[in-house]
């Protein structure tokens, strides 16, 4: 190598692109282990615009800037990957590594990490730095919440967050609260976490199938089993494919339905439901009843109360009437 072929420059991308991959493989691990928050996403320079900005546009963002090198980064993530994962879908978590994408942290005015904040219609609103914990992160996430449901700006019935690990708990509290959960586990989650952890996609959506056969209402048995479904379907996957196909042949009705899935899997929600409503438009006869009926199983994946469901049912009635 001649000294002009190095700079610092290369240097900070290879740093980068050996964080990017790190956070990557640990991605793909926790979605191995069935342990992944759904509905969190890693945004850098490339994605950010879309995937932060315009997606403010229809549902709150939690922006989670992260470093691997971080232990109280760390305990921020599980933390505020609880939350959500909690709350269902209400928001989703897009994260920010701070190696990985060292320009954008910088473009973020990211004076230490972690920082938290939240994004709405394209607007940044500061939230804690430092070691949050997950009862500090929780009130800072309520208040957010109730003063854009007092502007309007989020539904009244818009909770953005799940019940609580203990009334009045201390956070020790609600880690032993949590711990002794996990340890004697509703006897659902644990007969399906178990048939997951060794790949058994069936025994798992079976799990949750006879749950509702027995409780048509159990809302959780509902989301968790239209979620296994989503996540057997696109773990055999190759996006590029999918989507060149897709891009190829528009009116090929299984080819949208494998990018939708690739989109909700990703988290991109309305994405998802605006292909179907689209190949709904441009279909018809048994190709217009499979796009529609696969839109409705989607639904299925997030809270009944979500306005997203709601924006693409209103889509769904327009293309069909």
């Amino acid at each position: 190598m001649q000294p002009s072929d190095f700079s610092t420059q290369s240097a900070v991308d290879l740093g980068a692109r050996k964080a990017a991959l790190e956070r990557e493989a640990k991605r793909q691990a926790e979605e191995s282990s069935g342990k992944a928050n759904p509905y969190a996403l890693d945004v850098d320079e490339q994605n950010f615009q879309s995937e932060v900005l315009e997606r403010s546009m229809n549902v709150p963002v939690v922006l989670a800037v992260l470093a691997t090198w971080s232990e109280q980064a760390k305990q921020v993530e599980t933390a505020i990957d609880t939350l959500c994962a909690q709350a269902g879908g209400q928001w989703i978590v897009a994260k920010v590594d701070t190696d990985a994408s060292p320009q954008l942290a910088q473009a973020l005015r990211a004076s230490s990490v972690p920082m938290v904040a939240m994004v709405i219609g394209g607007q940044v609103v500061p939230g804690p730095t430092g070691a949050a914990t997950q009862d500090q992160l929780r009130e800072w996430l309520s208040q957010i919440f109730e003063g854009l449901r007092q502007q309007g700006v989020l539904p009244e019935n818009y909770t953005g967050l799940g019940p609580p690990d203990a009334d009045g708990a201390t956070d020790e509290e609600a880690a032993d609260t949590q711990e002794q959960q996990e340890q004697a586990g509703d006897p659902m989650d644990v007969e399906a976490q178990e048939a997951l952890q060794r790949g058994d996609f069936a025994a798992a959506e079976e799990v949750y199938s006879k749950a509702l056969e027995s409780d048509p209402q159990n809302e959780n048995a509902r989301m968790k089993l239209a979620q296994v479904r989503l996540v057997g379907r696109v773990r055999e996957l190759d996006a590029d494919s999918a989507r060149r196909a897709a891009a190829d042949h528009p009116d090929d009705v299984d080819a949208q339905i494998k990018v939708a899935d690739i989109d909700m899997y990703g988290g991109k929600f309305e994405d998802a439901f605006d292909r179907l409503i689209s190949t709904v438009r441009r279909t018809g006869g048994e190709d217009r009843d499979r796009a529609r009926e696969h839109l409705l199983a989607l639904f299925e994946v997030l809270p009944s109360g979500d306005p997203r469901v709601a924006k693409a049912r209103r889509g769904l009635t327009s293309a069909l009437f």
